[in-house]
């Protein structure tokens, strides 16, 4: 093991070597930082240049200058990373690449958890229902969505989804003929994704129709978008659903034991609705944390506790469960606080971002910050959601199909074991292994590769340095900007082939 990853390591860190080199000799020859001073009219402008070449260096050969630079990258690795400045701004790279590689974590995040758990769902879901008018409709999604510009994209979504929803909250009222169509729209889907008969698909069509137009109703009657809330009764039925779903999931219904464990979860949650009212008065990121890691524990306690033919399956039934539950609580506090912080000076009525990380000059406690933060994230973060959203469906939905037809899936059925069985224990594990090669090199790519969306949406991440230091012929900060993805990829590589060897059994590492 420890002979492959020092070859892995050395192999990897000659590619990096190569490709600083290259991209740095690009740089060198193709940025111009005299082109300005040369077209300038100034009496002073031979000075200038010189002052300007001296600064930067210029009149020493590239691969001097890259022998240079190098020497302070590999700083890095003893805890002295010098990656030298922007001569404009006269920042160190190291100081703006702290600065911008929080802001694009904080982005991409939350969209490729989101985007990866959608789409393997929805694309596993596609697969067993093959040829349904359901997976059509998916297909059919996927490629309209992987197929739209990004920036057409995001501009739509600030135009609907930013601009079109702050103007509906001046008067949020859906009329009759609106919840008729959504309505409809909504029994359509979800007698597509149920599936079945005919007869199954007409009263799901009327149930989901009906479950819509209900909502809608209270929705507008309430005035509930301007002062939106759970409570403890939606939180409980949202609960007891999450419950059955996860354990006919991960263990089945008839596994009673992890049943009970995952009901269980959702009594617990609920009982503790109140006093945690009192102890969010005074909440920090620190003790939100903390309260995520006690509710994994108190689910996988709970599980244990509860036992059965399978204690393993009653653990991760009933931590599953307490995790939904919890984020359903956090959200429903996030609520608490919607109709201060949209009535507030700096808001205005207005809640829903089109630009920047924050508002700026807003005060208030943490779930305030919190909920700020979340409204900016919303829309960059949709963005990204959608294409990465299709992929992953395709991939995940291809991958599985093929699992499906060989000769191991046949001998489990054979075998008379149950078609959750076969698909969650035997055939899943086996079709995550190309998204293992995908899903890493995404993220490593995103770190870099969401230029357009930090553009439009004002994010000052990892685009944003990059294209400036483009726009200033500014090769430092791009040269950090390159380092920090590159290393990502190299390392994402690595990373593939170990969780290549924790998902195939037939894959291991040798020395």
């Amino acid at each position: 093991m420890l002979s492959f990853l020092g070859r892995r390591i050395l192999s990897s860190a000659i590619v990096l070597l190569g490709a600083t080199f290259i991209v740095y000799m690009l740089l060198a020859y193709s940025l111009d930082p005299l082109e300005e001073l040369y077209a300038s009219s100034a009496p002073n402008r031979d000075q200038l240049i010189q002052q300007r070449i001296d600064l930067l260096n210029l009149d020493t050969p590239a691969p001097v200058r890259y022998l240079s630079w190098l020497g302070g990258a590999a700083g890095c690795l003893v805890g002295q990373c010098d990656l030298g400045s922007s001569w404009v701004t006269n920042q160190p790279v190291v100081a703006m690449l702290s600065s911008a590689i929080p802001q694009t974590v904080t982005l991409i995040g939350m969209s490729v958890v989101v985007a990866l758990a959608l789409g393997v769902t929805v694309g596993i879901a596609s697969a067993l229902r093959q040829y349904t008018g359901f997976d059509y409709g998916v297909t059919f999604m996927s490629f309209v969505l992987y197929s739209l510009p990004s920036f057409w994209v995001a501009v739509l979504l600030k135009l609907w989804g930013a601009i079109g929803f702050n103007d509906f909250l001046a008067d949020p009222r859906i009329s009759p003929a609106a919840i008729a169509g959504i309505s409809l729209l909504g029994g359509l889907v979800w007698q597509a994704i149920v599936g079945g008969n005919a007869r199954r698909r007409a009263t799901t069509f009327v149930i989901a129709g009906a479950a819509t137009a209900g909502m809608l109703t209270f929705i507008t009657t309430t005035g509930w978008l301007l002062d939106p809330s759970l409570g403890p009764v939606v939180i409980g039925i949202l609960g007891v659903a999450i419950a059955f779903g996860v354990t006919a999931v991960a263990a089945g219904l008839r596994n009673r034991k992890a049943l009970y464990s995952a009901l269980t979860a959702v009594g617990l949650g609920l009982a503790l609705y109140f006093p945690l009212q009192f102890a969010f008065v005074n909440a920090s990121a620190l003790m939100i944390i903390g309260f995520g890691l006690l509710t994994v524990l108190s689910g996988v306690v709970i599980g244990w506790l509860f036992g059965g033919p399978d204690r393993g399956q009653s653990m991760r039934s009933a931590a599953i469960t307490a995790v939904f539950v919890a984020i359903l609580i956090f959200v429903d506090r996030l609520m608490g606080v919607w109709e201060v912080y949209s009535s507030s000076s700096r808001i205005a009525g207005r809640p829903i971002a089109t630009i920047g990380s924050q508002t700026p000059g807003l005060t208030g406690d943490f779930w305030v910050e919190t909920l700020d933060t979340y409204t900016h994230l919303i829309l960059p973060t949709i963005a990204l959601i959608l294409i990465s959203f299709a992929s992953y469906t395709r991939y995940s939905r291809a991958s599985l199909l093929e699992v499906m037809n060989q000769d191991y899936i046949r001998t489990a059925r054979a075998k008379g074991l149950s078609e959750r069985v076969v698909t969650v224990r035997h055939a899943f594990r086996n079709a995550l292994i190309p998204l293992a090669t995908i899903v890493p090199l995404d993220i490593a790519n995103l770190f870099g590769g969401a230029i357009i969306t930090e553009r439009i949406f004002g994010w000052t991440g990892m685009g944003t340095l990059f294209i400036q230091g483009m726009n200033r012929q500014d090769a430092d900060p791009v040269m950090g900007y390159f380092i920090v993805v590159g290393t990502l990829l190299v390392l994402a590589n690595i990373v593939v082939d170990f969780v290549y060897a924790a998902l195939d059994p037939r894959i291991r590492v040798n020395a």
